[in-house]
């Protein structure tokens, strides 16, 4: 837009000179330059409350990762925490963690007695009293033990046949590596995210042994082939269990362009899905959410709420960071109020939990829900819809305010779920941590260079965090996949679905 500029003085009264319709017009002119610039600066001013939001987001108020907030700290935070009144460290009667003596040693170095050094007198042949043990853990030496399988051929006598001896099963080419070590290979790679490069350069630095990235990526997809049926074990079990299942999306790189990781979990079992979409489409092909019609927690994120046929609970820890935000940046009563109320509840369900109630009281419920709607009806009357201007099409931009508040009122069922019934929890932070394990993955080894390598990592990081989850090491259930026998917890036995 051209800019018009403000007549100076001498053009002023060379209109006035000229008689009234001119000054008249010249004011309607001036009028017409004051109300373009006024809007203007509204728009300059609603850019700069963005940048300023933007600016003022961290971990503590808003869902960005603790990463993000670098080496300064929030000049002062409004933490909900209350404290324990314990000390810090260790509490009385905690057992503590030391190196224990083993029971059965795979070696023993026996130290003898051999003179007095008081005397000289030889002491070869004398019994020894009593015996003071110490024991030194340490590694063997690590090689690569080649084993060679050699089989017969032989030539029958009497009909002239050629008959060579089978090699066992799992041999299969003229060299190969083994389930152990290839299980080391994708432990070291997707199970602690060391990239391929450093990867090679462990292994040859402990064994002297050097393995190429082919070699890694055959060891990544084997454990994926074995685990993908588990995987869909998975997916029955997410559907169809009464228990709370949390639901969670981040954003990953496939090939130089933007996917989206879907996570699905309960404290038992994970499954990933890596999709190109982020929205209805990912989860609909994700497959769990659009079958489940049991508690499914999610943030407030609107795609959710399109599955009708789930009962949807809503993570109260987002809305507790954005309040944090909202009393930083637009300060109201209603803001810290509602957020101590949240606390307040959260306190009274686990109070009964403690009691072994499996509810709360008819009155607390009446009272809470009573307070809730009243803070919001409060906020609301503080936060009006924007007019929309003539002409313009689409939503109104509305404030941080009010775009929280409209969600707390339409999805109140979900916000309050957790004080209706106790098996849903007060957010999604299970599912935000399972989700931390991908982003963690692209933050130390970048983007996937492949989409066949983005399904497998899903797939063999879901079976990872199950195995974890249900007490089996990472390393243990790597080896028993790159044997053919991956490991299923007992919640996906079907007797348990």
């Amino acid at each position: 837009m051209e800019e018009q500029k403000l007549p100076n003085e001498d053009e002023i009264r060379g209109v006035l000179r000229h008689g009234e319709d001119a000054a008249v017009e010249l004011i309607q002119k001036l009028l017409q330059i004051i109300a373009v610039q006024a809007a203007q600066i509204q728009a300059q001013a609603v850019q700069i409350q963005g940048l300023q939001d933007q600016l003022a987001k961290n971990s503590s108020n808003s869902s960005k990762p603790p990463s993000s907030d670098g080496l300064k700290k929030p000049a002062r935070t409004r933490s909900l925490r209350r404290s324990s009144g314990k000390k810090k460290g260790a509490q009385a009667g905690h057992a503590g963690h030391r190196l224990e003596m083993s029971p059965k040693p795979d070696r023993i170095e026996r130290h003898t007695v051999r003179n007095c050094p008081q005397c000289q007198a030889s002491l070869e042949q004398v019994a020894a009293e009593e015996i003071e043990k110490r024991q030194v853990f340490e590694l063997p030496p690590l090689q690569l033990i080649v084993t060679e399988h050699q089989t017969e051929i032989k030539t029958c006598p009497d009909c002239g046949t050629r008959v060579q001896a089978p090699f066992p099963e799992e041999v299969s080419q003229p060299t190969q590596y083994g389930p152990q070590f290839k299980a080391l290979l994708t432990y070291f790679n997707q199970g602690q995210f060391i990239p391929f490069g450093r990867t090679g350069e462990i292994i040859r630095d402990l064994f002297h042994h050097s393995v190429g990235e082919g070699t890694i990526v055959e060891a990544n997809a084997r454990v994926a082939e074995v685990v993908q049926p588990v995987k869909e074990q998975a997916q029955c079990y997410l559907i169809e269990t009464k228990e709370t299942v949390h639901f969670d999306e981040s954003g990953l790189r496939v090939e130089g362009k933007l996917n989206w990781i879907h996570s699905a979990s309960t404290p038992q079992v994970t499954c990933y899905h890596v999709d190109p979409k982020r929205g209805k489409e990912g989860i609909d092909r994700a497959g769990i959410l659009p079958k489940r019609q049991e508690w499914s927690m999610h943030d407030d994120w609107e795609s959710y709420y399109r599955y009708l046929e789930a009962q949807h609970a809503s993570c109260n820890a987002h809305h507790l960071r954005e309040l944090e935000f909202l009393q930083e940046r637009y300060p109201q009563p209603w803001e810290g109020e509602l957020a101590q109320l949240l606390v307040t509840i959260k306190a009274a369900v686990e109070e009964a939990v403690a009691k072994g109630q499996t509810c709360l009281s008819p009155e607390q419920l009446s009272d809470f829900e009573a307070r809730y709607d009243q803070l919001v009806a409060q906020g609301l009357a503080l936060n009006p819809a924007p007019e929309k201007p003539p002409g313009k099409r689409g939503r109104v931009k509305q404030s941080p305010p009010k775009n929280l508040l409209d969600r707390l009122r339409d999805h109140k069922e979900a916000v309050l779920a957790f004080m209706k019934d106790f098996k849903v929890p007060f957010d999604n932070n299970l599912a935000e941590r399972d989700i931390r394990m991908v982003k963690l993955k692209q933050k130390i080894s970048g983007c996937f260079r492949s989409e066949n390598g983005a399904q497998d990592f899903c797939l063999n990081r879901g079976y990872l965090s199950t195995a974890r989850k249900n007490g089996v090491s990472a390393f243990d259930a790597l080896k028993m996949a790159m044997c053919g026998s991956p490991f299923i917890p007992d919640v996906l036995t079907p007797i348990n679905v």
